[in-house]
C-alpha cells in the first residue's frame, strides 16, 4: 500500500519544482545581439550560459570580419608565406633546397584561406546553437517604441524566406556591429589594380610590384607577407617608420629585416590619391611624388560600422569618428544598451572584443564582473620577425610618465635562437624600481605571439622578477630569455 505521506510529499515536491521553473521561465532574460564577431557570439555564450535567452542578428556571416576577411584570413596567409622563410634560412642550417621547388601557387594558398575562414564560421554557429542561442540572418536597428524609447525594441530585416521584418523586445541589447576598411577619396578600391586588405584573397596571379598605403600593422603584415612570397614590395608611410605606434627598437628590427629583402621604404609620403595607368598603378603623394606599381593595398585604417543602427533615435551617444562611447564594463550612454568590439574604438583586437563582450553580459547579468584593464591587454604583430607587447610601454618610461628599471636581451645571446640560425631579434622586460613587479615587456622572435604569454601573465598578476627567474624553463628554449631577463632585473637590496 503506497505512504500516503510520502506521496503527498512528492507531489508537493514537484508543484514547487514546477513553480519554481515557471518563475524561472518569466524573469528569463531576453538579450538581443546585433552582431556575430567576436565581441557578439563570446558575448552570446556567456549569457546563454547563464541562462538567458539570446538572440544573435548577424549580417555578413557568423565568425564576423574578424573571421571571415580579417583577422583569420590574414593570419592563415602569413602562415603559408612563413613556409617560404624558414626554407630561405635552410641553406644558413646546411640544408640545400631546390629553389625551383618553393613556387607559390596562389589560388591553392587563397583557396585554404577561404576554406579555413568558412569552416570556423561554421563551427562557431555550431556551438552557438548547441548553447541554445537563436541565430537569425539579416540586418537590425534599435526601433521606437511609442513611448520615445527606442532602447529595448530591435527591428530585424530578414535576408531570404517569407518573413521579411521580425520585431523583438529585449531587456538588453549589444552592438557588436565591427568596422570596416576606410576608404580614401580618390584611391577608392576596384577589386582589381586597387584593394583593400579584403580582396587580396580573389587575386589569382601574384603582383609584380605591390605598393601598400600605410605602415600601421595590417600594412606592416601584408608588407612582410607579400615579400616572402617574392613580390617587390614597396612601402608608403607617412611617419617616419614603419609601425608607428608600436616599440621603436622592435620597429627597428622589422624595418632592417624587410630592408635586407629588398623592401623600399618611402616614409613621410602621405598618400593623396591612386590612379589606374595603362600598366597597373600610381600612387600621388602630397608632396608631388609618385610610386608606381601594378597594384596598391590601402591599410589607411577603418571606420566603424554605426550608420543605420537608430543609435541617435536612441539617445546612444557617438565619440568622434562615430565610435560608440562606453566604459570599462561596456555600458553605452542609455540604460540596458551596450557595445563592444571595432564598433567602440577602444583597442581594435579580436581578444579585446571578445572580452569586452563578455564583461557586459556578466555586467548586465548581475554576475561578479571586472573592469576590462588594457594594460594587461597582449597583443602580436604577425610580422617576420613577430612583435609582441604587454602592458607599459618604453615610450611611456622614456617620457618619464612610468618610472621603471628595464632590461633588453638579444635574441641572438639564446642558444636555442643559435640552434635555429635566428639572427634578430630581443625580449625586453620592464619592472617597478622598488619592488620589481613586472609592469611590461616587449618580444621579437618568429614566435613572439607565443613567448609574451609568460610577461603577460606576470603583468596579470603583479608577479615580480624575482618570480620570472625562480620559475624553470627549458633548456634550450627561447623562453629561457624571459627567466633570463628576470634574473637580471632583481635588486637584492629591494627584495631580501
Amino acid at each position: 500500500m503506497a505512504n500516503p505521506t510520502a506521496a503527498g510529499a512528492l507531489t508537493l515536491a514537484r508543484y514547487r519544482r514546477s513553480r519554481s521553473t515557471a518563475r524561472a521561465e518569466v524573469s528569463m532574460t531576453r538579450i538581443a545581439i546585433i552582431g556575430g564577431g567576436p565581441a557578439g557570439y563570446e558575448a552570446a555564450l556567456v549569457a546563454a550560459q547563464h541562462g538567458a535567452e539570446v538572440t544573435l542578428i548577424d549580417r555578413d556571416g557568423i565568425g564576423g570580419a574578424c573571421v571571415l576577411w580579417d583577422c583569420v584570413p590574414s593570419k592563415t596567409f602569413i602562415a603559408s608565406t612563413g613556409v617560404r622563410t624558414d626554407l630561405r634560412r635552410a641553406r644558413d642550417l646546411g640544408i640545400t633546397l631546390d629553389p625551383s621547388q618553393a613556387g607559390v601557387q596562389l589560388p591553392e594558398v587563397n583557396a585554404r584561406v577561404k576554406a579555413l575562414a568558412l569552416a570556423q564560421s561554421s563551427d562557431i554557429r555550431s556551438k552557438l546553437q548547441s548553447a541554445g542561442v537563436t541565430v537569425l540572418s539579416g540586418c537590425a536597428r534599435l526601433a521606437e517604441n511609442g513611448g520615445g524609447r527606442a532602447a529595448h525594441r530591435v527591428l530585424i530585416t530578414l535576408d531570404g524566406g517569407r518573413e521579411r521584418e521580425r520585431l523583438i523586445e529585449a531587456e538588453v541589447v549589444l552592438i557588436a556591429t565591427g568596422a570596416s576598411p576606410r576608404v580614401l577619396p580618390g584611391a577608392e578600391p576596384d577589386g582589381e589594380r586597387i584593394l583593400n586588405w579584403r580582396q587580396l584573397y580573389d587575386l589569382r596571379e601574384l603582383p609584380e610590384t605591390l605598393v601598400v598605403v600605410g605602415s600601421g600593422v595590417t600594412g606592416a603584415e601584408f608588407v612582410s607577407a607579400y615579400t616572402e612570397l617574392g613580390v617587390r614590395v614597396k612601402l608608403v608611410s607617412s611617419r617616419d617608420r614603419v609601425l608607428p605606434h608600436e616599440d621603436a627598437d622592435a620597429a627597428l628590427v622589422l624595418e632592417e629585416a624587410l630592408a635586407e629583402r629588398g623592401v623600399e621604404l618611402v616614409k613621410h609620403a602621405r598618400a593623396d590619391a591612386v590612379e589606374r595607368t595603362a600598366e597597373g598603378i600610381v600612387v600621388k603623394l602630397s608632396d608631388g611624388r609618385t610610386v608606381a606599381g601594378t597594384h596598391a593595398l590601402m591599410t589607411v585604417g577603418s571606420t566603424p560600422n554605426t550608420e543605420g543602427l537608430g543609435l541617435a533615435e536612441a539617445g546612444v551617444e557617438l565619440d568622434r569618428g562615430g565610435y560608440l562611447r562606453v566604459d570599462r564594463v561596456s555600458r553605452t550612454s542609455v540604460p540596458g544598451v551596450y557595445a563592444a568590439g571595432d564598433c567602440t574604438g577602444l583597442l581594435p583586437l579580436a581578444s579585446v572584443a571578445a572580452m569586452q563582450g563578455r564583461i557586459a553580459m556578466y555586467h548586465a547579468l548581475g554576475e561578479g564582473v571586472s573592469p576590462i584593464r588594457l594594460k594587461t591587454v597582449a597583443s602580436a604583430v604577425f610580422t617576420r620577425p613577430e612583435i609582441a607587447t604587454v602592458g607599459v610601454s618604453q615610450n611611456a618610461i622614456d617620457n618619464g610618465e612610468v618610472p621603471a628599471r628595464t632590461v633588453m636581451l638579444p635574441l641572438n645571446t639564446n642558444p636555442r635562437a643559435k640552434m635555429s640560425g635566428l639572427r634578430r631579434g630581443f625580449v625586453k622586460i620592464f619592472c617597478r624600481p622598488a619592488t620589481g613587479v613586472v609592469i611590461g615587456g616587449v618580444v621579437v622572435a618568429p614566435i613572439a605571439s607565443e613567448l609574451i604569454l609568460p610577461i603577460a601573465l606576470a603583468v596579470q598578476n603583479n608577479l615580480t622578477v624575482n618570480d620570472l627567474a625562480q620559475t624553470f624553463s627549458v633548456y634550450p628554449s627561447l623562453t629561457g630569455s624571459v627567466t633570463e631577463a628576470g634574473r637580471l632585473l632583481m635588486r637584492h637590496d629591494d627584495l631580501d
